[in-house]
């Protein structure tokens, strides 16, 4: 799955997926552009990318907003010398049942989420028509399909996968393709937060989920990171407009 020679941009790159993702993309050769919120972690991606031999620069970005995010882009494009790959992967959690979650807390994961992808998308494929090809990878969730206590991040992450379905039919004739992973439970800081949410210890939410799931372990960043390398390589240049869901089972 050589990328060498290509150029990613990776948003909510400085933790989680994110992170796994870009250094997973460097080490596949891609010059990668880590995006964050923060810069600070993005900084800390994109150095240990280097120190590794690889090549990267490190942007900030809030995605929810459209300036911020075509300064992103153009940035990357610029940094980079060209743009062949976005994977978007910024998100929040403001869980709460639905008669006690505010309009704010609404607001701003479907902003960060759904909104925020389709800013990026927008904004990439500006860059991308021109140049008759791209890759783009956009993070759904195996809470797309319901689950309780998210029905604004529920909301969001099924939005993802139509707009994905939708952006591989209208993009499809410029050799652009668009997938969407769906991660299950991955250890990362979110399923820490749901943790917290609920009650519970970390070390036995996992293990209850892990005896739940066919493959009896729960999911690292990595096993998505290695899903979303596929689909960004010339491997996957037939498949656009799918979802593949990263959860150990059916």
């Amino acid at each position: 799955m050589s990328l060498e020679g290509t150029a990613a941009l990776v948003t909510g790159g400085g933790r989680g997926i994110g992170a796994a993702t870009a250094e997973r993309l460097a080490r596949e050769g891609a010059f990668v552009a880590v995006a964050d919120m923060d810069m600070e972690p993005a900084l800390e991606v994109a150095g240990r990318i280097e120190r590794a031999g690889g090549r990267a620069t490190a942007l900030a970005c809030d995605v929810r907003f459209p300036d911020q995010v075509s300064a992103m882009v153009e940035g990357a494009a610029r940094e980079l010398g060209r743009l062949d790959i976005l994977v978007t992967c910024a998100g929040v959690l403001r869980d709460n049942l639905v008669h006690k979650m505010s309009e704010e807390d609404w607001d701003l994961v479907i902003d960060t989420h759904l909104k925020g992808s389709f800013l990026c998308c927008q904004a990439a494929q500006r860059l991308m028509v021109p140049q008759k090809s791209g890759k783009m990878v956009l993070v759904s969730s195996t809470s797309a399909l319901g689950n309780r206590g998210q029905a604004n991040y529920s909301a969001a992450k099924m939005g993802i996968q139509g707009l994905a379905r939708t952006l591989a039919i209208e993009l499809g004739r410029y050799n652009i393709n668009v997938n969407v992973v769906a991660p299950g439970f991955i250890e990362t800081r979110m399923t820490m937060q749901t943790a917290e949410r609920m009650g519970v210890d970390f070390a036995g939410f996992k293990e209850a989920v892990a005896a739940a799931t066919p493959i009896p372990r729960t999911g690292v960043p990595d096993d998505v990171a290695g899903t979303i390398a596929f689909l960004v390589s010339e491997d996957a240049s037939y498949i656009s407009g799918q979802t593949l869901y990263v959860r150990g089972g059916p």
